[in-house]
């Protein structure tokens, strides 16, 4: 009878079985009530027992006080891990509504929200001119220091804007899909030999969604003590001048009495991050590039040490040489090539 014909029985070509990707092969053959209860077991008893850790390191704390780094880097993790998850799935709802280009800026928000619990740390947005909500399309660049970079990114960034990220990462599981699904401008520098080629595509994405983006142009981060800036590669100046949108800088304030991953240091805080005016790319070439990379960073850097000297309570100077490993925790010669 049809009613006893099932998926067991249907023998397909061995040929087809071995491309099919395993989720389908999965979903063919759904596992049994018992199983996927015991799954659902497993992972409540993970994030409980995680939960009564974080809890543990935090209440250790009070005697032991570098217990509260490790408490906050447990509860940073599992805060990215809900948010990712949710980003997943806020993304495939936005996109089916023709609302993909705010997918980033929900689950940032949402990001926020949760850190803002479980470690304490919160980023203040200072933006007087309200350049985030009145400037689109622009290319946002800031200054990148640690992973807590992306709770800033989280509570400044504007909607329709994303992140950049290399083609290749589309490939790449859950992150490559999410980043997909939001919306990310990609960067193919596969076959091209400097930064003006590599920017090209994504120049013309950025037109045709009029769409801002966020990038770091240090290139990497700086685990620095002090307002200091690596050298900027020249990536999002191309981007900005092809594209014909402005530069919008966005400092944050060291935060190393926040952060400080070297001293173990991860305390709860308030970090203030600036919005620059938009610097106008109209009518430059990419002769002009150099200049407006050298104009960026020194505007960036004033502000970096007015900003930290504010939010920490002390003097600070202004260097423009360029930062050592010695002095920021990373290597800098690996950033002093630009794209």
């Amino acid at each position: 009878p049809i009613s006893s014909i099932s998926l067991s029985s249907f023998r397909a070509p061995v040929s087809f079985h071995a491309h099919l990707p395993p989720f389908l092969i999965s979903h063919a053959h759904p596992p049994p009530p018992a199983a996927m209860s015991a799954f659902l077991g497993y992972i409540y008893s993970f994030f409980k027992g995680y939960a009564a850790l974080v809890v543990a390191l935090y209440m250790l704390s009070y005697v032991v006080p570098k217990a509260a780094f490790g408490a906050r880097v447990l509860a940073s993790y599992i805060s990215l891990a809900v948010a990712a998850g949710w980003g997943v799935f806020a993304s495939i709802f936005l996109k089916l509504i023709g609302e993909q280009g705010i997918a980033q800026w929900m689950t940032g928000r949402f990001l926020y929200y949760i850190m803002a619990v479980t470690t304490g740390v919160t980023f203040e947005v200072i933006d007087p001119n309200h350049i985030l909500d009145n400037t689109r399309p622009a290319v946002f660049v800031g200054n990148h220091q640690t992973e807590l970079d992306v709770l800033m990114l989280g509570t400044m960034f504007p909607k329709y804007c994303s992140v950049t990220a290399k083609a290749s990462l589309k490939k790449t599981p859950i992150l490559g899909w999410f980043m997909t699904l939001s919306g990310s401008i990609f960067i193919d520098r596969k076959n091209t030999k400097d930064a003006k080629d590599a920017m090209a595509g994504a120049a013309e994405q950025i037109r045709k969604r009029n769409q801002s983006v966020y990038m770091f142009p240090e290139g990497t981060r700086s685990y620095a003590k002090d307002p200091v800036l690596l050298p900027f590669k020249k990536g999002a100046f191309h981007l900005a001048v092809q594209a014909g949108v402005p530069i919008v800088p966005c400092v944050v304030a060291n935060y190393s009495h926040v952060l400080y991953l070297k001293g173990l240091i991860f305390n709860s805080g308030k970090i203030p991050v600036k919005v620059l005016d938009p610097i106008p790319t109209t009518g430059l070439t990419a002769a002009d590039v150099d200049e407006l990379t050298r104009k960026t960073r020194d505007l960036m850097l004033e502000e970096l040490v007015s900003l930290t000297e504010k939010a920490q309570g002390r003097p600070m100077k202004v260097t423009h040489d360029v930062p050592s490993a010695k002095t920021t925790g990373t290597d800098a010669t690996d950033t002093i090539s630009a794209l």
